[in-house]
């Protein structure tokens, strides 16, 4: 019987032997500390410190990293092998490319050289976790309407230099609990709305800084998400990421990867779940057969099978893309929001084909349906994502 593997290839983004060992390693550190793990994390509502760094000694962590800051110094494909095969078991818990390829490249293209010795080494180590603040509880995707401030001091009242006083709070925040360094996104010159927004460099220790309750979630339960809250927290000067009032542009050239990372997750999930979902079929017997035998059940399945395959050749373009450094705004979002939507639908249609047993949690995919829905809110809504292709359309 095929394989996951030989079902779908690593195609050619993702196709040498270079990979090809990377991936075996990847997969040998989620099989022998994730997967007989995962349940126990679930219940605990996040994961142990110590398994990030467990990842940074096995060079999992901050890959496309220069290594004079700690990191590999290689592209983003082995990244997204990072990402497709905690995917392909089911392991929302671990959220290493939001830490790896999300907050360190925030330093990479905007940090001085002062912050990405502070900082880089340590998250390439897995000793420092990062998590990017953005979301707040009145303003979502409208980052001109957040309220956070992060008001300029300095003078003779500040004999330690000039700082920022920050206020405010965040929501939705992925690795919340254990975040060392926050990229903050806040309010310098609340009368400019987007153009007022620049991001700091929060050192999650410093006395004002508070992280609230663990969110319950729908699914990811393994995976902290909180609320955070600034109360007169002072940041020096020298925190601010790039210029004042250029953190909402900073934003926009950077979620062009979120996307794909989520596009990324999204497929290597539907792989899984028709895997998943061939192999019950085969084994339930109904009716004196497999269920495999029945023909209606046979093409509900193909045409998960071909909606993977389809998704597979489009998310292998954008990876070529982005790896010539070509992938655009507009096509970043219709892989974001036409995966994470072709996911849901795939996986809701292997739970319906695992009949009573898709409901249960015992079984991967009842959490991996769960664990899918959120992919089509964060990192843009679909909503969010057809307006800016509509955008490029008008």
């Amino acid at each position: 019987m095929t394989t996951l593997d030989t079902l779908y290839p690593p195609t050619a983004p993702l196709d040498t032997p270079e990979h090809h060992e990377f991936r075996a390693t990847v997969r040998r550190f989620v099989e022998e500390e994730v997967t007989p793990h995962h349940a126990q994390w679930e219940r605990d509502g996040q994961v142990p410190r110590e398994l990030w760094r467990r990842a940074g000694e096995l060079g999992l962590l901050c890959l496309t990293v220069p290594e004079e800051y700690g990191g590999a110094g290689v592209d983003f494909s082995y990244s997204a092998i990072v990402v497709e095969e905690l995917s392909r078991a089911g392991a929302t818990g671990p959220i290493f490319y939001l830490h790896s390829d999300i907050v360190a490249p925030y330093l990479v293209h905007y940090g001085t050289e002062a912050q990405k010795r502070q900082w880089l080494p340590g998250m390439a180590r897995g000793e420092i976790i990062g998590a990017i603040g953005m979301t707040e509880p009145g303003a979502g995707s409208d980052v001109a309407g957040m309220r956070t401030r992060a008001e300029r001091e300095d003078g003779p009242n500040h004999p330690e230099g000039p700082c920022y006083r920050i206020n405010g709070q965040k929501i939705f925040i992925s690795n919340g609990q254990l975040c060392d360094l926050l990229v903050l996104a806040a309010k310098t010159d609340p009368t400019r709305g987007a153009k007022g927004v620049s991001l700091l460099l929060v050192d999650t220790h410093l006395p004002g800084f508070g992280r609230g309750r663990r969110l319950e979630k729908m699914g990811m339960h393994a995976q902290d998400t909180s609320e955070l809250f600034f109360e007169d927290l002072r940041v020096p000067a020298d925190a601010l990421l790039g210029e004042e009032g250029r953190g909402f542009v900073q934003l926009m050239e950077q979620l062009p990867q979120e996307r794909l990372l989520v596009a990324i997750a999204a497929v290597a999930a539907m792989e899984s779940a028709v895997i998943w979902t061939r192999d019950h079929l085969v084994q339930r017997q109904a009716f004196g057969a497999p269920l495999s035998d029945k023909q209606t059940v046979r093409h509900r399945l193909a045409q998960a099978h071909a909606d993977t395959r389809v998704a597979r050749a489009f998310l292998d373009d954008c990876l070529k893309r982005h790896l010539a450094g070509a992938l655009d705004s507009a096509t970043a979002s219709i892989a974001k929001f036409w995966c994470s939507e072709m996911q849901f639908r795939v996986l809701d249609e292997c739970v319906q084909l695992f009949g009573g047993y898709g409901y249960m949690r015992e079984y991967p995919i009842a959490r991996a349906w769960a664990d899918a829905r959120v992919q089509r809110v964060y990192g843009g809504t679909t909503e969010i994502m057809k307006e800016l292709v509509a955008r490029e359309l008008f």
